[in-house]
């Protein structure tokens, strides 16, 4: 019989050492200069997505890199915040439609309650989905779980 139990920590709820989420969560993304995006926590998804559009990629002291402006408030296309980092990779993913596409993926830290770890996300058009970001099982692996009846665990 496996026993679960919880306990609130500075008002967070933890789940053997694990962050509980809800379905969606509040993400601060600190080295991007983009705090509070609102995020789908989304099991099914393999890798994570953050909403993208001007990606151009380049080489800055012999570092593959990537530059990239998001619109990080939904339904706000007025508020703009142009991004760099590191281009760690390019991978196709296959989105929820069945579409295959070539994205660019970076690593970034991802600050949630009172928590932060690195996670990579790749850089798409999102414009038509409710979400700006996407954080999928692999950037909660080792770092939570999630209650899906519920919103905002972890506070705003």
């Amino acid at each position: 019989m496996i026993m679960f139990k919880w306990y609130r920590k500075r008002q967070k709820l933890i789940l053997h050492g694990k962050l509980v989420l809800g379905w969606r969560e509040w993400c601060d993304l600190p080295v991007l200069g983009l705090p509070k995006i609102k995020a789908k926590i989304d099991s099914g998804a393999r890798t994570s997505a953050l909403h993208a559009f001007n990606i151009k990629p380049f080489t800055k002291d012999g570092k593959p890199m990537v530059g990239f402006d998001v619109h990080p408030i939904q339904r706000n296309d007025d508020y703009c915040v142009h991004c760099e980092a590191e281009l760690v990779d390019r991978r196709l993913i296959r989105s929820s439609n069945g579409e295959k596409e070539l994205r660019c993926v970076i690593k970034t830290p991802c600050h949630i309650g009172n928590r932060a770890w690195n996670i990579e996300l790749t850089l798409t058009n999102r414009a038509s989905m409710r979400f700006r970001m996407l954080l999928g099982r692999e950037a909660l692996r080792h770092h939570a779980v999630v209650d899906p009846v519920v919103s905002f665990l972890q506070g705003d």
